[in-house]
């Protein structure tokens, strides 16, 4: 499956050539865990969760679901720009069964996202309330009228500028990692609305670095850097399952140019 950025303007050793499209979704493409209760798939960036509640141009995950299989239901949600593994119950015990492993939080999440500035995260935890601005866009801290909200971050690599951090939610507010990411000065790359700075292959290169008369840089990757990594919970027979997303293209790319450059 693929996912279309365009990156036309950098040297084309360096990235893809991509478009800022969505192609057509074949379900059976993004699943990568299924038996007779779940199905888990690896979500795309830009695909909708649930229906946009404006027009109907756009595919969603529920949608494209309930069409592979009648009774699905989505057990949670990641945003429409996150990427990774989401899971899907295929009857109502299925559903139920995680319901109230979330519900008790017993499931492990964790997320990788792409931080501006160089941290050492070692079981650094965040205990932060969280309460929705008024028109519902975003969240802010408010210790007095906001939910109980933890996450707890580790450094997975550090670069020049930029930390690879793992992130794992105990709570499941909105906007909770990139919100919590922020109090510690480490906002996501490519997340405005928390502070988080574009990131350019200029940067990582430096000296090494050369655009092409006339043409402006863009940057790796156009949305909020954050990937939902994997997902571990209990079957309906007890038994304990991980499930690991791997990185979409954008984020793939920018995790290679780190490493080579970074």
């Amino acid at each position: 499956m693929e996912y279309d950025f365009d990156f036309s303007v950098f040297d084309e050793k360096e990235a893809p050539k991509i478009k800022n499209t969505l192609k057509k979704i074949d379900f059976k493409d993004i699943i990568i865990f299924e038996n007779e209760d779940y199905i888990l798939i690896n979500k795309p960036p830009y695909l909708s969760s649930l229906d946009e509640r404006t027009q109907d141009k756009h595919q969603s995950i529920l949608r494209l679901a309930k069409e592979y299989s009648h009774d699905a239901q989505l057990c949670h949600r990641l945003d429409k720009e996150t990427s990774g593994v989401l899971a899907i119950a295929k009857n109502p015990a299925a559903y139920r069964n995680l319901a109230m492993q979330f519900e008790a939080r017993e499931v492990a999440k964790r997320y990788h996202a792409i931080s501006n500035g160089v941290h050492d995260f070692e079981g650094v935890s965040v205990y932060l309330p969280i309460a929705q601005l008024r028109d519902g866009t975003g969240v802010r801290i408010d210790r007095e009228k906001g939910k109980i909200a933890e996450t707890i971050f580790n450094t997975l690599k550090a670069y020049r500028s930029y930390t690879l951090v793992e992130c794992m939610p105990i709570t499941g507010r909105m906007h909770q990692i990139r919100v919590h990411l922020q109090c510690l000065k480490a906002s996501i790359v490519s997340d405005p609305m928390y502070g988080g700075d574009d990131i350019y292959l200029s940067q990582i290169k430096s000296k090494k670095f050369n655009l092409k008369n006339g043409t402006e840089e863009i940057p790796l990757i156009r949305r909020v850097a954050l990937h939902a990594h994997s997902l571990t919970f209990r079957l309906l027979n007890g038994d304990a399952i991980t499930v690991e997303a791997p990185y979409p293209k954008d984020f793939s790319v920018v995790v290679k140019q780190l490493d080579k450059f970074g």
